[in-house]
């Protein structure tokens, strides 16, 4: 069953309404994101699914700040960051504040333990060194890597390397995460563990997860998918599979 219709979040969320990116001028332009219409409620995980070169690279940049749509609007964690022009001052503090990332390689500071790399971000928003470890340790044990808080990254198998990086996303409590192919190099039983964790954490921190995949190992687990194809998204009714 699919629909088209522009679902009414909840407080928080995402919000995309009728987002174009286009790319080059005149003769030269291709238009990547032609009207996009997504929400994902707080406290939900939405799968962004579809063909290489569809333009699910693109939205996701445009989600993340990382380049600036061509028109259209969006609302993240209740705030309209664009609107034909950008709403927030600050992309660079809205990254880091507002928005986790969480990417296919966990991209960790090797030469940081576990612990400094989920504390960093608190601590470059201003938070006090204590209160940043003592948040790391809390997201750490919550996703059951505690016990390697010392450790430095080249210790840690893939699954922890990738609870690490989960963790850091969450670190400074962002309204949206933002997941590209997090499970991609994991086997069925690990990447059905990360899925379980970022259900887990989108219900406990009500925050807003799109996860971009090809995997079909994890397709089953989403409740909502949306498909996007030639620059366009059509909302899919997933199967909603537990993975608890």
């Amino acid at each position: 069953m699919t629909t088209n219709t522009l679902h009414t979040p909840r407080a928080g969320g995402i919000v995309i309404e009728g987002l174009r990116k286009v790319y080059g001028h005149g003769d030269t332009a291709f238009e990547a994101l032609k009207n996009v219409n997504m929400t994902v409620e707080a406290g939900e995980v939405v799968g962004l699914v579809g063909p290489s070169g569809s333009g699910k690279s693109t939205l996701l940049k445009c989600l993340g700040a990382i380049i600036e749509p061509t028109s259209g609007k969006m609302t993240l964690g209740g705030d309209v960051i664009y609107d034909q022009g950008w709403k927030i001052p600050d992309l660079r503090t809205l990254r880091r504040d507002r928005i986790g990332f969480i990417f296919q390689a966990p991209y960790l500071i090797p030469f940081l333990d576990v612990t400094d790399n989920v504390a960093l971000l608190p601590m470059l928003a201003g938070v006090g060194n204590l209160k940043a470890r003592e948040r790391a340790l809390e997201l750490l044990k919550a996703l059951d890597v505690a016990h390697r808080a010392q450790a430095e990254p080249s210790q840690l198998s893939g699954g922890e390397q990738q609870r690490v990086s989960i963790a850091r996303a969450l670190a400074n409590r962002p309204p949206v995460i933002l997941a590209d192919e997090p499970t991609a190099p994991l086997d069925s039983e690990r990447a059905l563990g990360v899925m379980r964790i970022l259900n887990q954490m989108a219900k406990q921190s009500q925050t807003a997860i799109i996860v971009v995949t090809h995997d079909e190992k994890i397709i089953p687990t989403f409740k909502r998918i949306y498909q996007i194809r030639d620059g366009e998204t059509i909302e899919v009714k997933g199967e909603g599979r537990s993975v608890d």
